[in-house]
């Protein structure tokens, strides 16, 4: 399945009186070569196993791959992670026809938020809200692998 995304910097926290969904995440990587990454996530009490290919040059999509597992495998997939593990907290917000989904970050990335929204064309037209900041698409930065291995904090 292609994924196409769009992520944006957070200017402020009015999106959180606007959630209609709180989830804790936990997610770590066993693999994060540039041609495709393998993560294990734990949301809520539930567990992921994740395969992404590399991006297209833009950065708005790339194929995903994602299998649910148990929340015992997820726990002891992670523990076979690489080192960086990323503990966030992602809040669901509706915002016309699409759904943002807004991260708050914690630990080496405590400070970054980020929120993502799902297209199904590139060129889908979606409302922006006031929150929304700076667009970092298709920057490597604010990939969630890149931030296992490069945390916000460590930034100049």
């Amino acid at each position: 399945m292609i994924e196409i995304e769009r992520k944006f910097l957070v200017v402020s926290e009015d999106f959180k009186a606007q959630a209609q969904k709180k989830t804790r995440i936990t997610q770590g990587f066993l693999n994060t070569d540039p041609e495709r990454t393998v993560r294990v996530r734990l949301k809520g009490d539930t567990g992921f196993l994740t395969v992404k290919g590399k991006s297209s040059v833009d950065g708005l999509s790339r194929f995903e791959w994602e299998k649910e597992i148990s929340r015992t495998d997820a726990r002891d997939l992670l523990s076979l992670c690489q080192k960086g593990v990323i503990d966030k907290t992602r809040y669901e917000i509706a915002v016309g026809q699409h759904l943002f989904e807004v991260d708050v970050f914690e630990r080496d990335n405590l400070g970054l938020v980020i929120a993502e929204v799902e297209l199904k064309h590139p060129d889908d037209p979606f409302e922006k809200p006031d929150w929304l900041g700076e667009e970092v698409t298709g920057d490597p930065r604010y990939y969630n692998s890149q931030l296992s291995l490069q945390p916000f904090k460590t930034w100049s």
